[in-house]
């Protein structure tokens, strides 16, 4: 069957055949998956639901190249959504996820000492950005310098402070999941 012949099927809820391409993709997509989030039970999250939106959107979707192309474009743009909503705070001389804090992966939370590795290795991924971005977010996060302030003392845009500050909590987010992760994994051994 070809992608126009299955999504036909799964547009007429046939579940076989919806079975048969969710077995087909589902590794590598949550592979995939994770390259974006480095957390795997976040990955596998992220991929069912990929299958469960194209199970309840399948009469309104248009596949122009194929079927596995757009469950890959699902999944990224999911992954991106997903770090979009990661978010860095600077909070008790701490970088810290919102979402760790909150509870809403996992319900650990981080020992004192847990939080001192996390804060340590988020510094050295600082220092690992580029010269220019790694400057914006000094200025912003540690010496809690406004947007203008950071455009006047750098002579660039507001907008350029703003996207700079973007990605760089997109690289940092990553980042912090993978150590919070990596934390979490060596304290329940």
């Amino acid at each position: 069957m070809d992608s126009i012949e299955i999504l036909f099927e799964i547009r007429d809820k046939n579940h076989l055949a919806f079975k048969k391409l969710f077995q087909k993709h589902y590794f590598e997509l949550v592979v995939y998956a994770n390259q974006y989030l480095f957390d795997k039970g976040l990955s596998e999250d992220v991929v069912q639901d990929v299958y469960v939106c194209l199970w309840e959107k399948a009469e309104t979707i248009e596949i122009k190249t194929s079927l596995k192309a757009y469950l890959y474009a699902m999944v990224r743009n999911h992954c991106l959504n997903k770090l979009k909503n990661l978010k860095i705070s600077y909070t008790d001389d701490m970088f810290i996820l919102d979402y760790a804090n909150k509870n809403v992966q996992t319900p650990y939370t981080l020992e004192d000492n847990n939080k001192h590795i996390l804060y340590q290795r988020v510094l050295e991924s600082i220092e690992s950005l580029p010269n220019k971005m790694k400057l914006i977010v000094k200025l912003r996060f540690v010496n809690n310098y406004q947007y203008k302030e950071i455009a006047n003392e750098l002579n660039i845009s507001v907008n350029t402070v703003k996207t700079q500050l973007k990605r760089a909590k997109v690289k940092l987010a990553q980042f912090v999941l993978f150590t919070f992760t990596f934390i979490l994994t060596i304290t329940q051994l």
